[in-house]
């Protein structure tokens, strides 16, 4: 009867928000910033971890100087001067006062280009994060990485073979 009012009344702490969330997200931790400027916007670009590497997951946020309240914006991925993604800017998921790109990884090395077009009460305006030099993809190269992981898979397949071999029985 003790442990049933016990979990009750835990159950009831949860509905009503009393206990603390055991799997909150931890907030955007903003190591590099680079500045541009978009018109009349200045924009504040944040990376979560640099240097920036292909195949890296980091969280990108792009903060306009006096907010985002009022603005809507596109953003445009160039890679070597070719267009990669275009997409409109939108609140970033954890750090929901700015626009951003959670979890976001550039496939390549190489040369890359961040292209803002924001739209506001002070006009439209474009600015270019130019030259974002991405280095190459952190540890063994990715073929090398899916060779590896294969080996307990025929490790697998090899002792189901012997296992099936020696347990057969033969019809004379």
């Amino acid at each position: 009867m003790r442990k049933t009012l016990l979990g009750l009344a835990g159950t009831v702490a949860l509905l009503f928000g009393l206990a603390g969330p055991a799997l909150a997200f931890e907030p955007v931790n903003v190591v590099h910033t680079e500045k541009v400027q978009a018109g009349p916007y200045d924009l504040t670009i944040g990376f979560s971890t640099w240097p920036v590497k292909a195949m890296q997951s980091l969280d990108f946020t792009f903060a306009p100087e006096d907010g985002i309240t009022g603005k809507k914006g596109t953003l445009t991925v160039l890679h070597e001067g070719v267009e990669a993604d275009d997409d409109p800017l939108a609140r970033h998921p954890r750090k929901r006062e700015v626009w951003g790109l959670d979890i976001y990884a550039l496939p390549e090395p190489g040369t890359w280009t961040l292209r803002f077009d924001v739209d506001g009460p002070a006009g439209a305006g474009t600015g270019e994060l130019k030259n974002l030099q991405v280095m190459e993809q952190p540890g063994p190269p990715m073929g090398l990485s899916w060779a590896v992981s294969t080996i307990p898979l025929f490790g697998l397949i090899a002792l189901i073979v012997i296992a099936w071999r020696r347990t057969k029985t033969t019809v004379d």
